[in-house]
């Protein structure tokens, strides 16, 4: 079946202040659905995404989890396989049909998944929590954060002065990886005296490819000596 594309979904999933599906999401997004996990999956966090209330309307991983009826109709689709499986999968295919949207919030060791409704305040939700301006705290609680200096800001106070070329690469590392990666990095590099740009891109690399795990970490040099040879030293030290 033909997947619905994602910019016509909005309309099917909007006007939340109604707890009743909209007629759009019977006749044209659960046709697009070929999968019987995602559908389960969608008919529940669309409907307790309706049940919330208040301005902050989302849905945490482990409250997902949590879900016994959910789980166990999770369960039932691939007996073979764990439901907590099932549900990543599920959930996997409703981000990238556009049903719901994702934000990752780190709160410690642990980044904590959100999910929220591919609508205009869901996309809104998802900008701030991503942006840093808000994050969960106890149960639906919000916690509203100050204003979060600029990763420029950040770079300059703790590593050296900023050039348009270290401007770009902060930019393109953006694009790339979680915002508090970033500046996790930044932190990992002071504290191993290893103040350069390029030092803190191979600690990001290296997060992506294995994980940032202890194991990781103790495969990074501690110094910037082996990244900082050849023809373009002078600006990694920068």
């Amino acid at each position: 079946m033909k997947q619905m594309e994602a910019d016509r979904l909005p309309e099917l999933i909007s006007g939340e202040e109604d707890s009743r599906l909209p007629a759009g999401f019977f006749s044209r997004l659960l046709p697009a659905i070929d999968d019987l996990a995602e559908l389960k999956l969608t008919l529940v966090a669309l409907s307790m995404l309706r049940q919330k209330e208040g301005s902050y309307r989302f849905l945490r991983h482990d409250e997902l989890l949590g879900d016994a009826d959910l789980m166990r109709g999770l369960e039932v689709v691939d007996r073979a396989t764990d439901a907590s499986v099932t549900l990543d999968a599920a959930l996997e295919r409703a981000i990238k049909r556009g049903t719901l949207l994702e934000a990752q919030i780190e709160t410690g060791d642990e980044p904590r998944r959100l999910y929220f409704s591919n609508n205009e305040s869901g996309r809104e939700l998802q900008r701030q929590a991503q942006s840093g301006q808000w994050r969960p705290a106890a149960d639906d609680e919000i916690e509203v954060l100050p204003p979060r200096p600029t990763l420029f800001a950040i770079y300059e106070e703790n590593i050296g002065v900023l050039t348009p070329m270290l401007a770009e690469a902060i930019k393109e590392a953006q694009a790339t990886y979680p915002r508090q990666w970033i500046e996790d990095a930044i932190r990992y590099a002071v504290e191993r005296n290893a103040r350069s740009w390029r030092y803190i891109s191979k600690v990001l690399e290296a997060w992506q490819q294995e994980g940032r795990s202890r194991e990781t970490s103790g495969r990074l040099p501690r110094g910037p000596r082996r990244y900082t040879a050849g023809k373009r030293k002078d600006f990694i030290k920068s």
